[in-house]
């Protein structure tokens, strides 16, 4: 989850008596900021919010992750003067500046419902400035929205840049509340939305029993999983294919124990037929010239005597070392038993040759 520090900035310049907006301007962005708060402090624990007007200028709540504390500070507004746009956005920076981790994002959330009267230019320049710092910036543009689309849109699209998206602008018309509108809009996707709604339980007021909400959730979440698991049935994780593409993170652990156990033991299957093709197919060619040539003393005589054939032998049968102590022990006494065989040999045939008659040529 990403960790983000948000400054919400509200519009209550006088524009914000009108009524288009049930039951006035200012009221429907009240429940919108209180959607806005909820939303960032559920997405992380540790997110946190701060409250600015745009038209008296002040900072109503410095960054903190107590919602209560904001909505009792939202609910103290009145309209007055008109709105500042820019001076409320530079406000906004600095006290983004102070937030209390600096691995935090930042992201300013501005409410116009009034008349910009900043110049082109300015609007440009404080863009490029936002952008150099990674600040983001999304707009809720409702109420005058002839008047500032064109320069609210010129301002996100600078502050992008050309493959940027972390800022957005989202044009309200009159209708729709503000806080309907957002729940569509890119500002809140993939968050959840504030006031618990959607999670199966709108009668639990978040800000009343932040505790009880928690634990609901949690449970819905563990009973989603349950189900979840019962559907997919006991085999699910073994019939995972070994050749598919699968999603570690949509796992549960037991999921990938059993898929890790699987591919170990596919990865042996693999290599023990290797191994059983190699060693027969010597063992085999060993064993048939064995068997053909038993009957012959000479031959066997002369294989024993042969120690490359022997070593060889040796290395294909399974389970024995022939660089152990034992096997150079044998081997060297059927060599010394050959040698002097040999030996006894050649004296035989010396002897009796010498024993032989020789004819007389007479």
């Amino acid at each position: 989850m990403v960790l983000e520090s948000t400054v919400i900035c509200v519009d209550n310049s006088e524009y914000m008596r009108n009524g288009d907006f049930v039951p006035t301007r200012l009221l429907a962005q009240q429940d919108a900021v209180n959607m806005l708060c909820n939303s960032k402090t559920r997405a992380n624990p540790e997110n946190t919010v701060a409250l600015l007007t745009l038209g008296s200028l002040k900072v109503l709540s410095t960054l903190t992750n107590e919602v209560g504390k904001v909505m009792s500070c939202l609910h103290q507004i009145e309209p007055e003067g008109e709105v500042n746009f820019l001076t409320g956005i530079k406000i906004a920076q600095l006290a983004l500046k102070h937030r209390q981790s600096k691995n935090h994002k930042t992201r300013i959330i501005i409410f116009v419902g009034s008349p910009i009267d900043s110049d082109e230019k300015d609007l440009q320049r404080l863009a490029k400035k936002l952008k150099k710092e990674k600040v983001n910036v999304d707009i809720v543009n409702f109420g005058q929205t002839d008047e500032n689309t064109e320069k609210l849109t010129n301002f996100i699209s600078t502050l992008n840049g050309k493959e940027g998206t972390g800022s957005h602008i989202v044009t309200v018309s009159i209708g729709p509340s503000l806080s309907d509108a957002l729940k569509k809009s890119p500002i809140l996707s993939g968050e959840d939305m504030g006031g618990m709604g959607g999670s199966g339980f709108d009668f639990i007021d978040a800000n009343q029993d932040p505790d009880l909400a928690l634990a609901l959730r949690v449970s819905l979440e563990e009973q989603r999983q349950r189900q979840e698991e019962e559907n997919k049935g006991p085999d699910s994780a073994v019939s995972v294919g070994l050749g598919d593409n699968v999603d570690l993170s949509q796992l549960s652990e037991e999921e990938q124990i059993a898929l890790a156990m699987q591919m170990s033991l596919a990865g042996v299957e693999e290599e023990m037929p290797k191994t059983e093709e190699a060693t027969p197919a010597s063992s085999t060619a060993v064993t048939a010239q064995a068997d053909d040539d038993l009957g012959d003393p000479d031959v066997l005589a002369g294989v024993m005597a042969d120690p490359e054939f022997l070593q060889q032998v040796l290395t294909d049968l399974p389970g024995v070392d022939p660089s152990s102590e034992a096997v150079k022990s044998v081997m060297g006494n059927i060599q010394k038993g050959n040698k002097n065989k040999k030996e006894e040999d050649d004296d035989e045939g010396g002897e009796s040759a010498a024993k032989k008659p020789r004819k007389d040529n007479n």
